[in-house]
């Protein structure tokens, strides 16, 4: 790599990290594993950077990356799901509009998280990235049918979760009888 590639790549790096770092994150649900797959996915970049030759697509080349990645190391680490955490987080108050919507957006962020990993992978190309069905399915490797069918299962999936998450505790995991 020459002198001038390597100023376009730190150039890319710093207007662009913090959008992929997002992204990771929205994957992971976690800050470390998020950077851990933005560094991979840049590492990968840095060895092909000459080879792109349209540098207009290398976030697009790096946002593949990193679902790749993640898809790996999700297959990888499969057995290592929860995490533990010295104190439970507290609830965001309710007392104004937008504490609410905040706190609805952390619930539903948690609850995207609790998809598989596929289905996670398509919830966040559609909607905390508004990609459309032909992108996603490029960025994972995948026809556009297959996206279609992931997100259709996990919008069925997040709406189960939904309804057991507002059931009340002695009732959730039964069916209610009427």
């Amino acid at each position: 790599m020459d002198a001038e590639q390597e100023q376009e790549f730190r150039a890319f790096v710093a207007a662009r990290s913090r959008a992929l770092t997002s992204t990771a994150y929205l994957l992971t649900g976690d800050a470390e594993q998020a950077a851990d797959l933005v560094q991979s996915a840049l590492a990968v970049t840095w060895v092909r950077w000459p080879k792109l030759k349209d540098r207009g697509r290398a976030e697009a080349y790096v946002r593949k990356t990193i679902y790749h990645a993640y898809v790996d190391r999700t297959r990888l680490f499969s057995w290592r799901r929860e995490r533990s955490t010295a104190e439970l987080p507290e609830r965001a108050d309710a007392g104004t509009d937008l504490a609410e919507a905040v706190a609805r957006s952390h619930d539903v962020a948690a609850l995207v998280r609790r998809l598989p990993r596929g289905q996670r992978a398509v919830t966040v190309l559609s909607y905390y990235e508004d990609r459309s069905d032909e992108e996603a399915a490029e960025v994972l490797g995948v026809s556009v049918s297959t996206v279609r069918t992931q997100r259709f299962k996990a919008l069925r999936g997040l709406r189960v979760m939904i309804r057991e998450e507002d059931r009340p505790a002695e009732l959730a995991g039964r069916e209610v009888i009427a």
